[in-house]
């Protein structure tokens, strides 16, 4: 009995196949995407490839290249939006296989929210859907920032 891919294994399968429309670069360690919705603005998820289940499935060479990555988008943020710092999340749980959330948090965020994790201070249900032409310029600059390093 062979089991469905997850969301994972299926949008990293999408991107090898050039149809993921969230990409925005080839990592050496995976694929950054933009997040599907936008509670913050910038959201992205760096997604592992080859689709591995976790950080501890990797060999140490194979660890140390997704978390330089993972700070190499995170430096690439703080220069394209005006970020005050940035939240890296690595869950798993939903999700069984690799993939980091990078968050950028701002200092205009309302004081009950900026203290608390993205997940519990913003509603992603209702929250802006990520849009190939507004969210456009966006992924450029991370684009070029991350090809430029």
């Amino acid at each position: 009995m062979s089991r469905s891919a997850n969301l994972i294994e299926r949008r990293v399968a999408a991107a090898r196949a050039g149809i993921n429309p969230y990409v925005i670069c080839r990592m050496t360690s995976g694929w950054l995407v933009i997040g599907d919705v936008q509670p913050l603005p910038g959201y992205c998820v760096l997604l592992a490839d080859p689709v591995v289940e976790s950080l501890n499935s990797l060999d140490v060479a194979d660890r140390i290249q997704y978390s330089l990555d993972t700070i190499r988008v995170g430096d690439a943020l703080l220069a394209a939006t005006d970020a005050w710092r940035i939240n890296y999340e690595t869950l798993g749980n939903s999700e069984p296989a690799l993939h980091t959330h990078i968050i950028p948090r701002y200092r205009w965020e309302p004081d009950e929210r900026r203290g608390r994790p993205a997940w519990v201070g913003y509603e992603w249900k209702t929250s802006r859907k990520f849009d190939p032409s507004s969210d456009a310029p966006f992924v450029e600059r991370m684009r070029a920032l991350l090809l430029a390093q």
